[in-house]
């Protein structure tokens, strides 16, 4: 049915590419926000002045009046069996999966169409069939001496050659144009009408004296009747789908809790059609908007090592973490290239997964390795064991084996913004490097935590700073706009996820879990506000005015960095979606054309306005030495700090 709108959506202005499936999740959204009007702001405006328009069908753009549905749903049942009765006889230019665009007036449509069919010639009246014409052949003239048989219509089924997905349409309704529950009648009423209606169709066999009875055939194996079997596009339902998606965060936004929910509901029917990344991601955000319609507000996550085991599957099954490691070590290894003892300061420790791969090209320096210091920090564990102690006891293994000297200690905070300078005790004639890796969007979520962060990283007084964030701005304050580009960011990402599995079936758990890791994500995007709402990813260009404003300088990420990305990506199953894109020093990976990541680097300017300079040491640096490190398992915590 026609549609109201049809322009360009807000914040749809990235490139989308396609996964090995030409339907992919990213496509089907810009796909609908292309087609959405600017003025679809309106329409709820609108519904008072329509004239009792159903707002359910205003909602996904028809118009029906509401005083009208049950005359049209007693003749859309009508309309339904004369239409089967109708194909059944070899009538083929009106079937019952016809597709009308008229939703101005669907009462009239119904009617007319009745009307229709109602004077076409009746398969069940042999005076209607024959009409006046003069028959020669007598057995078929009408006369005394005959015999009509009786005669089933019930509907057959048809085998449709067709790639697209079918369903079967029990509905009462054209579920394409009415959402929620309302679709859905008791379906032991509906069997009941089914028999009702198929005893009126049978005509009795009238017998005469003057000619003998032909056998009746032998009964057929006739099937209960079924509803026709709809045949869906998964693209349009792809955009029909993202549609109905976008209509309900809208309704959200107007405090139309009702048309929402309806609408909530619908979307698991239209995800049915899907397969991939669009079914995926489409139920994420249906679980996430159902959330907020009921005021179910996921709990926080008491348990860290749950998330720190999906953020390890995230890192195994895409490039995305093994670019953000290799872009910020690259960018310290640099850094401290004449420095003798170094020390990393780690925002978000995890599973220690990003600095094997440093210590083992700091151990490869002419000269000899400096001493190696690292400061990790985690959030408590629910059954307080140390899990920090058991990773720097991991690492300080892995150094004697290479011989570094290394020295580790973990400190356990809440918030990064509880950090105090003084208790990491920066020594002197030591360079210092912070990283920062999906963690500073967090200090978004509270007033002043972000700028008392970059004022602790300011007394730290380090030679670089790295930040790796999300490419997105999740954090507006309409929730719309944030929805809106949730869903751009969150399509791409599991489609690349999708590109990136291989076509594994059935798919890894790696995939399962990264699955999930993005969907936790997406729930807190949507679901969640306030200090709860702790996703608050920025762009780029928005970090970088934070960090001038806080008094930092960027810092070149160099070509080297960018060669050795491109590279790394090369050794990953669908590396050819993933782009590595420079940006004014600063480098961002994504899917296809559009940036999902992006790694920064920065310092503080000298005290006298001279610019610090570094010498770059490009020593060989294997990226992917990481990537066998998994979590320690049982392995006893020594006292702190962890030196060799």
């Amino acid at each position: 049915m026609k549609r109201d709108h049809q322009s360009t959506c807000a914040g749809s202005s990235y490139g989308v590419g396609g996964g090995r499936n030409g339907n992919t999740a990213a496509a089907a959204v810009k796909a609908e926000c292309s087609s959405m009007s600017s003025g679809k702001a309106k329409m709820w405006e609108e519904e008072h002045e329509t004239g009792g328009m159903d707002e359910l069908l205003a909602a996904l753009g028809y118009k029906v009046r509401a005083s009208d549905m049950a005359d049209v749903a007693q003749k859309l049942e009508q309309l339904e069996m004369v239409m089967g009765t109708a194909q059944e006889d070899g009538i083929s230019h009106l079937a019952s999966d016809t597709v009308h665009y008229d939703p101005t007036d669907l009462y009239g449509w119904v009617q007319s169409m009745l009307t229709e069919l109602n004077n076409s010639p009746n398969p069940l009246d042999p005076s209607g069939l024959l009409g006046t014409q003069q028959i020669d052949d007598p057995i078929l003239a009408p006369a005394e001496s005959s015999t009509i048989t009786s005669i089933d219509f019930s509907n057959s089924r048809h085998q449709i050659g067709h790639q697209s997905r079918v369903y079967n349409d029990d509905s009462e309704y054209d579920l394409r144009a009415i959402p929620g529950m309302a679709a859905y009648p008791p379906q032991n009423e509906q069997n009941q009408e089914r028999e009702n209606m198929n005893k009126r169709l049978r005509s009795s066999p009238v017998v005469s004296d003057s000619m003998p009875v032909l056998p009746s055939p032998p009964p057929a194996t006739v099937s209960e009747p079924t509803r026709p079997v709809v045949l869906v596009d998964s693209q349009e339902t792809g955009v029909r789908l993202v549609h109905t998606l976008m209509a309900c965060a809208e309704a959200i936004q107007q405090n139309n809790l009702k048309v929402a929910e309806a609408l909530v509901k619908h979307v698991s029917l239209l995800t049915a059609s899907q397969a991939g990344a669009m079914r995926k991601v489409a139920s994420y955000f249906a679980q996430a908007l159902a959330r907020r319609i009921y005021g179910i507000y996921p709990q926080e996550d008491l348990d860290s090592s749950f998330s720190d085991m999906l953020h390890m599957h995230f890192y195994e099954s895409c490039p995305y973490l093994k670019f953000a490691h290799f872009t910020a070590n690259q960018a310290i290894l640099e850094a401290f290239a004449n420095a003798n003892r170094v020390h990393v300061i780690d925002f978000g420790l995890k599973q220690g997964m990003q600095w094997p791969a440093l210590m083992q090209a700091l151990a490869l320096r002419p000269g000899g390795p400096p001493t190696f210091r690292l400061t990790g920090i985690g959030p408590p564990q629910p059954d307080n064991t140390d899990a920090l102690q058991q990773v720097g006891w991991k690492l300080a293994q892995l150094a004697e084996t290479i011989g570094v000297q290394f020295e580790f200690r973990g400190f356990v905070c809440n918030s990064l913004a509880d950090l105090d300078p003084s208790l990491l005790e920066i020594r002197p004639g030591e360079a210092v490097a912070v990283n920062s890796v999906f963690e500073l969007h967090r200090m978004l979520a509270r007033p002043g935590a972000i700028d008392k962060v970059l004022n602790t990283v300011k007394a730290f007084n380090p030679k670089i700073v790295t930040i790796v964030e999300q490419e997105a701005n999740h954090n507006g304050p309409v929730f719309l706009d944030r929805f809106t580009e949730a869903l751009h960011y969150y399509s791409n990402l599991f489609d690349s996820l999708e590109g990136s599995s291989s076509g594994l079936a059935p798919p890894s758990r790696d995939l399962v879990m990264s699955e999930l890791y993005l969907g936790r994500q997406i729930c807190n995007v949507v679901a969640c506000e306030g200090v709860n709402r702790v996703e608050r990813h920025e762009t780029l260009n928005q970090w970088r005015g934070r960090m001038g404003s806080a008094g930092f300088e960027p810092v070149h990420l160099g070509s080297n960095a960018f060669k050795q990305a491109s590279m790394l990506l090369a050794l990953f199953a669908g590396g050819d979606g993933y782009r590595v894109e420079e940006n004014n020093g600063c480098l961002m990976l994504g899917w296809h054309t559009r940036p999902l990541i992006a790694t920064s680097a920065w310092k503080i300017p000298a005290v006298d306005g001279s610019e610090l300079t570094h010498t770059k040491f490009l020593a060989p640096y294997d990226p992917m030495a990481s990537i066998g490190l998994r979590a320690v398992k049982h392995v006893p915590p020594r006292e702190q700090p962890v030196s060799l």
